[in-house]
């Protein structure tokens, strides 16, 4: 067989800098997009990842010169993003689902809870619509959906909490509000939750990778999050945890060839389910997306590894923070009059100028290589780690002085 290593591995990352002040210039080589732009639509769509984009176009020559010749280290190049997922929020590999997006694991929980008519499920609102839709979804079978209102785009867990009632089975969450930039407190909220005896399901798109969380001490039940965004990686890749305490719990709705024990026994195939979390992938991944999306995912585990898994949340609040200064001077308005501190803030920053419109405020931004989105009534801008000082100055400076 015809193992060339240069048509079916990604090439090692260079080694992440010793000294933390390099680590960001590190980081802003591995972005192709900085070459141009002054990015600012993490919270959207990131950019390609020099090395997601490169595992990308490797797959695609490999696939058109050899066909299925490789498979098996597809396979194992995408179950080491499981891994690495493990690592990075300390749960076990067995407990990582490889999903599509973001919307499918939130809808294994959805779908495959066992719920009876007159149970309720609480939600914040302002939730991006995957989710919302799936729990309003559940009216049908006589399930109560909660919808507890924000304030000023916080999230408050005494709130949540004063929606529980023996009713309730779950809270639904994001980590970080897609338009606030609001970051609620999971250990605050994991802990009064499950004293109520209420499972917690948190939407972890804007957050994961970005802030600590340990899973050890932080006991989420359920999550889910795309790779597209922040993680930096393709659209159609994500991943989802589904604890080994809740395994046979959740009813897999899907199930296919990839969903039981001895999978490619094909022709000697007995139902008999997976006894981890992979049980929910009941058809052929999406190869080239999870290896790409593993390939960035690297660039984040190789900073957490030589700098610890607070460096990178805490560069982004610095950026997310120097942002806000520098629009402030300019006469910008701060949407969403939160704290943005190091528990609750984010690298969302929402704001408004005075007598232009967002969408006018875009438009400008683009002619000018400056990419932001409008989102909750204003300009959002999602400050990533790789975001110099002259990006910063970029967006600010679209603001008449």
């Amino acid at each position: 067989m015809n193992t060339e290593s240069t048509d079916v591995v990604t090439p090692a990352l260079p080694n992440c800098p010793a000294d933390l002040a390099q680590v960001w210039t590190w980081w802003r080589e591995q972005m192709p997009v900085a070459r141009k732009w002054a990015y600012f639509d993490h919270a959207a769509v990131g950019p390609l990842s020099g090395p997601a984009a490169d595992s990308l176009r490797r797959f695609a020559e490999t696939a058109s010169s050899h066909g299925d010749v490789h498979w098996m280290d597809w396979s194992r190049r995408v179950n080491s993003l499981r891994d690495m997922t493990a690592e990075m929020i300390h749960c076990d590999a067995d407990e990582v689902a490889l999903i599509p997006n973001t919307t499918t694991g939130i809808n294994f929980v959805a779908n495959g809870y066992p719920w009876q008519a007159g149970d309720s499920v609480v939600v914040p609102e302002g939730e991006f619509p995957s989710n919302l839709f799936p729990w309003l979804n559940l009216k049908s079978r006589g399930v109560d959906v909660r919808i507890v209102p924000r304030r000023d785009g916080r999230v408050v867990v005494d709130d949540l909490m004063a929606q529980v009632d023996a009713t309730t089975k779950l809270i639904a969450v994001s980590w970080v509000g897609y338009a606030s930039g609001f970051r609620i407190e999971l250990n605050e909220l994991v802990e009064a939750a499950h004293r109520a005896g209420v499972l917690v399901f948190v939407d972890a798109i804007q957050g994961l990778g970005m802030y600590p969380l340990d899973l050890r001490t932080c006991d989420v039940d359920f999550l889910s999050a795309d790779g597209h965004k922040w993680f930096l990686g393709p659209e159609g890749a994500g991943v989802a945890v589904i604890r080994k305490r809740h395994l046979d719990l959740i009813r897999c709705e899907n199930v296919g060839w990839a969903s039981v024990q001895n999978s490619h026994l094909f022709s000697g195939a007995t139902f008999d389910l997976r006894d981890d979390a992979a049980r929910f992938e009941c058809g052929t991944a999406n190869m080239a997306g999870l290896m790409s999306l593993a390939a960035s995912m690297e660039i984040f585990q190789s900073v957490n590894r030589q700098h610890g898994p607070a460096a990178i949340g805490e560069r982004v609040l610095e950026r997310a923070g120097s942002l806000r200064g520098l629009l402030a001077q300019r006469g910008a308005r701060m949407l969403f009059n939160h704290q943005p501190d190091h528990v609750h803030g984010s690298g969302i920053v929402t704001f408004e100028v005075p007598g232009e419109s967002p969408t006018d405020f875009r438009s400008r931004g683009l002619e000018k290589n400056v990419v932001v989105s409008c989102r909750g009534g204003g300009i959002r801008a999602s400050v990533h780690v790789y975001n110099s000082d002259d990006d910063l100055r970029r967006l600010a400076d679209l603001i008449p002085a």
